[in-house]
């Protein structure tokens, strides 16, 4: 049995990719099934008919009603059953269903308790809504890993000198040390780099001809939220002082997904203080796009490795405290959530893929 925060919003899907048509996503080791009805509200439930299990997405839409494409028993947006064919409803049979909202691009599930499920604390980034920035949606990155391990390479500026030389980092990063410290919902890791030479990214778009003092914020969300503001500016104009009045800044916001013990899925996407045309975007996403597979590629090796317990007992150094107390901060809210009866621990479902 695999433990998760239930009462959170997890993000589960692009706005864009949901429609009036059935699709399915896996979540916290649970199947789900999503439709956008006629009203334009998602609509989402256990991927699984409650008389002999088979898969609801394998179905079809009736109005705005689930028909299982088995016997024909027909679920309405709320889970309830409306139809069974050559009977009459006995009873109340229903199918688990999940509220849903919308923000930021993306649809957002609420797993735990739905007397719980306030829309007000979704994930928002007030800067996305500003017109006086801009954004760009990325991909939805499937990386074979517990999304905790990309939660601790998201709570970690130490990576970036190392694991993205071509595209976020330098080697003039190394020796700074990272700091560190707990927010109501969250933590946040930082570190300066000042003085040195633009990272790649912003030798491309930052058009820099001095050397610059750069920033990396790395702000965690609990329990899967990561948005890391980084930026530089001409160095000596202020910016370690809270000038930024002369600098290039981007959130790489990360929303991830928990599929199951052994897969995350980030969405991910970049919001930046400077306009930019299609083309613009298009690139800037290609760099971002390199930078996390580099990411997925390292995470993916490590993840392999603690499957086959290469080094159970793992070293710890100074730049893991971050990560470490990421990961007791979700330890505590699950134990805190089974104490207080707060929602039942989500049993993984078997995929129906």
């Amino acid at each position: 049995m695999a433990d998760y925060v239930l009462n959170t919003w997890y993000p589960i899907a692009w706005s864009r990719d949901i429609s009036y048509e059935l699709a399915k996503r896996r979540i916290v080791g649970k199947d789900i099934v999503l439709y956008r009805s006629s009203t334009g509200q998602v609509a989402a439930h256990l991927d699984v008919c409650p008389h002999r299990m088979a898969p609801l997405s394998m179905g079809r839409l009736k109005g705005d009603s689930i028909e299982c494409g088995y016997h024909g028993m027909t679920f309405d947006c709320s889970g309830a059953c409306i139809r069974i064919p050559g009977q009459r409803i006995v009873g109340s049979p229903a199918v688990e269903t999940y509220p849903t909202h919308e923000n930021m691009g993306l649809v957002w599930i609420w797993m735990g308790d739905p007397a719980k499920a306030d829309t007000s604390l979704v994930y928002n980034l007030p800067q996305y809504h500003d017109p006086a920035w801009s954004s760009a949606e990325g991909d939805a990155l499937e990386i074979g890993c517990h999304y905790l391990n990309l939660c601790d390479n998201l709570c970690d500026p130490a990576h970036v000198s190392f694991v993205h030389l071509s595209t976020l980092g330098t080697p003039a990063g190394e020796d700074i040390p990272v700091q560190m410290k707990q927010t109501p919902d969250g933590l946040v890791t930082w570190r300066w780099i000042n003085d040195s030479p633009a990272i790649p990214l912003f030798q491309k778009f930052g058009n820099f001809t001095t050397n610059v003092d750069r920033w990396h914020y790395y702000h965690y969300t609990a329990p899967s939220i990561a948005v890391i503001d980084f930026g530089s500016a001409p160095t000596g104009t202020g910016a370690p002082e809270g000038n930024r009045d002369d600098c290039i800044q981007i959130y790489a916001c990360h929303f991830m997904t928990p599929v199951d013990e052994n897969t995350t899925i980030d969405h991910w996407l970049h919001v930046k203080n400077f306009k930019a045309d299609e083309e613009t975007n298009k690139k800037l996403s290609a760099e971002f796009r390199v930078a996390f597979n580099e990411d997925k590629t390292i995470l993916e090796a490590i993840h392999q490795n603690e499957q086959r317990s290469v080094n159970p007992t793992p070293v710890r150094l100074a730049i893991d405290a971050s990560p470490i107390r990421m990961r007791k901060m979700v330890e505590e809210w699950i134990k805190t959530e089974r104490s207080q009866g707060a929602a039942t621990i989500a049993q993984p479902e078997p995929s129906h893929a």
